[in-house]
């Protein structure tokens, strides 16, 4: 027999996270019988988001609150984003972009990397930019949404993202929340209360005396983890040994520089600089180790590489790399930082959200809160975790910088099992798997493989089907397309005047 239905689900903290969980369970479950949604925070306690760079699962989100797009572009001075560039990561002076979206074209059923494989062998050391539309509207400042009633185009395969002012995308969530039943209450919490048996959260007392009992809490309250650390002591698996970085610095400037659909990472002595341009701002923030770095130098070394004026006072975050070892105990969910933390240099914090809330709405418990689906959820959301450091670690452990202690450090490390093995295959013999519908897949994968410098030990023999100069020219005729079809599209920004999605000029006022 069905468990009782949960009647009042609280999410503890707001930002981005929890207003994303809160505007899609009241989305989703809105019209479900007795059931109601309430929301605490404290103006006083301020959030994490400096600026956000999504990847491309965001639209399935925004798609599932029912958003136009061109309304949530405006109203959180959101650009569009059509891939990372990466910058002195391999060495100094060079570059290269992981793009959204695809490479070329799959021939001979083999994946098209290894005709480029085999095109390099014959002398043709080209890199893959050119061969992803993506990436090449990104170098030249275009955009233009996928055209999937044309199916031959490049542009039927361009993926896209976006980046935007957190605080203004928390906001605008709030009042579709809002207005679709989710109370919101102000507050900071003094105190939670448990249940002497199971352990289980029943309530949270505010600091102005109020009591908010709920069956279901959300865990949003940022590193401290007020549930799911404090209150319930699930502990922490520690990342730092392949993930060094434990410190941030994050100043937003004037717009200036090149207006491009990018987020670009730029690798320095102790860490990496995230530039993330804005309609209004650019959002820049230095990651860093602080084993081998001060504060005030990475701050200085951040200020001396803006390309504007900056527009408020350093943000210092402290962290560490990892989770905890459960996402969901008890009756406790946690979502965003108070689950866990990695780096956002591939841009996967609002995707780690998203696809808490898309496991809770599936497994959306009863008041009986059974086992099997917080197994499920906690593995899940594990797995996640790991597929992600190993991508990240890629970035870190595949490089020829030698300058400095942290990039030796980072050079000669263990990589993970799960890294080794990709490592092993792309320099056996060029493959590149996706293992369990992992987040990143072959494209973002090779991208990262080849961009870092990784020597592939070759490539499928099915290739040899093909002529070597007819291998050649099909390569020839997809940079041609790719680059004519690069050459109509409109600019980013005549894009965003055609669909009515530039911000408004008092909105730029009183930013």
């Amino acid at each position: 027999m069905a468990g009782e239905p949960i009647s009042k689900v609280v999410i503890v903290g707001g930002g981005t996270a929890g207003w994303m969980a809160a505007a899609a369970l009241s989305r989703v479950f809105g019209a479900m019988p007795a059931l109601s949604v309430e929301l605490i925070e404290s103006e006083a306690i301020g959030t994490v988001g400096v600026g956000e760079a999504t990847i491309p699962q965001i639209l399935v989100f925004n798609r599932m609150l029912g958003l136009d797009e061109d309304e949530f572009v405006r109203e959180t001075h959101a650009t569009y984003k059509l891939g990372i560039e990466f910058v002195d990561w391999l060495r100094k002076g060079h570059s290269y972009i992981h793009p959204f979206g695809f490479y070329g074209l799959d021939m001979l059923g083999v994946e098209f990397h290894h005709f480029w494989l085999r095109a390099k062998e014959l002398g043709e050391d080209l890199p893959l930019d050119p061969y992803s539309i993506s990436a090449m509207a990104a170098q030249f400042s275009k955009f233009d949404r996928p055209r999937n009633d044309l199916p031959n185009s490049p542009l039927a395969k361009l993926g896209y993202a976006f980046q935007f002012d957190a605080a203004r995308y928390a906001r605008f969530l709030r009042r579709r929340a809002e207005a679709q039943g989710v109370v919101r209450t102000e507050g900071r919490i003094v105190r939670v209360e448990q249940d002497p048996d199971s352990g289980f959260v029943t309530a949270v007392q505010l600091d102005d005396g109020q009591r908010i009992a709920g069956e279901l809490f959300i865990d949003c309250s940022g590193f401290r983890s007020l549930l799911l650390g404090e209150t319930l002591g699930v502990a922490f698996n520690d990342w730092s040994k392949w993930l060094p970085c434990d410190r941030a610095v994050a100043i937003p400037c004037e717009l200036g520089g090149k207006d491009q659909p990018l987020t670009r990472s730029t690798a320095r002595p102790a860490g990496w600089q995230w530039r993330i341009p804005l309609q209004h701002r650019i959002g820049n923030g230095h990651v860093y180790s602080s084993a081998h770095m001060e504060e005030q130098e990475a701050i200085d070394l951040l200020l001396a590489n803006l390309d504007g004026k900056p527009l408020a006072e350093p943000n210092r975050l402290r962290f560490r790399a990892g989770h905890r070892e459960k996402s969901w105990d008890k009756n406790v969910v946690a979502l965003g930082l108070a689950g866990g933390f990695l780096e956002p240099l591939e841009s996967t914090s609002i995707h780690l959200v998203q696809q808490g809330i898309a496991r809770l709405m599936t497994l959306f418990p009863t008041r009986d809160f059974g086992e099997a689906e917080r197994a499920r959820y906690n593995r899940l959301c594990a797995q996640d975790y790991l597929d992600i450091r190993d991508f990240l670690v890629l970035h870190y452990r595949a490089t020829e910088r030698d300058d400095s202690d942290f990039w030796n450090y980072c050079r000669t490390l263990d990589p993970p099992d799960g890294l080794l093995e990709k490592l092993e295959m792309y320099r056996s013999s060029g493959r590149v798997f996706r293992e369990h519908n992992e987040l990143f897949t072959e494209t973002s994968w090779l991208s990262v493989m080849a961009g870092q410098g990784l020597v592939a030990g070759g490539y499928h023999p099915a290739v040899h089907l093909m002529d070597d100069a007819e291998v050649l020219r099909r390569l020839a005729h997809i940079r041609e397309v790719i680059g004519n079809t690069v050459a109509q599209m409109p600019s980013q920004r005549e894009f965003f005047q055609r669909h009515g999605s530039a911000m408004r000029e008092e909105a730029l006022v009183a930013s």
